[in-house]
Formats: C-alpha cells, sequence, structure tokens
C-alpha cells in the first residue's frame, strides 16, 4: 500500500489518501506500507504534523528494528520540509549501521 497523508491535495492514482498522523502509524503498525509520501502542515497541529509521523518512524527504527516504507515529503512549507528531511536522513543513518551489524 502506499499511503498518502495531505490536508489538501488529492493523492496521486493508486495512493491512499489519510489526514492524520495517527492514521498512518496505524497502518504503519499493522505492515504492508511500501511508500509514505508526507505533508507538514495538516490543518490542525493539536492533531499533529508530518514531522510526528517521521519522528515516530525514526523511533520505531532506532528501538524495535521497524523496517521503514519508502519516505518522500511533498510538504511546501520549507523550513518543515527540511526538519521532516533530516529525519528522514536520521533514519536512513539508522539503518545503514543496522544493515553495518549484520541485522
Amino acid at each position: 500500500m502506499k499511503v498518502f497523508l495531505d490536508d489538501e491535495r488529492r493523492p496521486p492514482d493508486g495512493w491512499r489518501l489519510v489526514r492524520w498522523p495517527s492514521e498512518v502509524i496505524e497502518l504503519l503498525e499493522a505492515g504492508g506500507v511500501e511508500a509514505l509520501s508526507l505533508d507538514h502542515d495538516l490543518g490542525d497541529d493539536a492533531r499533529g504534523t508530518g514531522h510526528d509521523v517521521v519522528l515516530w518512524l525514526e523511533e520505531a527504527v532506532a528501538t524495535s528494528d521497524f523496517v521503514p516504507p519508502v519516505i518522500t515529503i511533498h510538504s511546501a512549507n520549507s523550513a518543515a520540509r527540511a526538519r521532516m528531511e533530516a529525519g528522514v536522513a536520521a533514519i536512513e543513518r539508522l539503518l545503514a549501521r543496522r544493515a553495518g551489524r549484520g541485522g
């Protein structure tokens, strides 16, 4: 499954639209997510942002050997995009370290 987190844009064909980080995390926990495209600003910061998903993924990779899907950031918020991309880079470093230790 390909998951598209956004509050305004329509997802590309073949992608499942979700509105909130909690929905994305629920799908990730259930398994079967092969690709993830994240927006940052979702219209209600109290319910979370795309960055919350990146933080969840980073923790899951670091603490439970979670295998993340391919992650794309499509946010127009340049500062938030940079933070999210830094988080994705951290996830990639964790995965590289994991591969280096043979697991």
